[in-house]
């Protein structure tokens, strides 16, 4: 009866896995260099807005007035509050990822505009390309359907700040 040793084979195994796993890693970096993960923007402070119609935000609707705007502690990043300065009416919507195009020169609030009804969709901040966008909601949803939409841009800035 004869026996061998086989640790030297099983030893080129484990060399052999090793060097079959290194390109997997070498494509995996690539990849992930090649298409980085898109990065939530987020409001730093309170941003600070004029608004000068009705609107909805969300599921809400509010009156023309001055308000507050700033990302809810917690929320990772997808959820933002709005409220009025005087504090008498607040509402919260989700916010997912937005880009501009151009980078905005002023921090500015985007508004689709049915008919005479506006509804908040996009904020940016001075100088950042990243934003946040609302989902429409299902009224915004229906009115889209029938009448033609425009969009409304409406300057904002820090709380603190004087406006532009």
């Amino acid at each position: 009866m004869s026996i061998e040793a086989v640790s030297g084979s099983g030893a080129c195994r484990k060399a052999t896995g090793r060097h079959c796993l290194a390109p997997f890693f070498i494509a995996l970096i690539f990849a992930l260099v090649l298409h980085p993960a898109k990065v939530q923007a987020q409001i730093n402070g309170n941003i600070e807005v004029s608004i000068p119609f009705q609107f909805h935000a969300g599921n809400a609707k509010l009156p023309p007035g001055n308000y507050l705007i700033h990302m809810l502690d917690n929320s990772d990043l997808t959820i933002m509050e709005i409220s009025s300065t005087d504090g008498s009416m607040s509402a919260l919507f989700n916010v997912g990822y937005a880009e501009a195009s151009p980078t905005p020169v002023k921090t500015e609030l985007i508004f689709n505009k049915y008919g005479n009804r506006y509804f908040l969709t996009k904020l940016f901040e001075e100088g950042d390309p990243n934003g946040s966008e609302l989902a429409k909601s299902s009224y915004e949803k229906k009115l889209s359907e029938a009448t033609m939409e425009a969009q409304t841009h409406v300057p904002a800035h820090h709380q603190g700040q004087q406006g532009n």
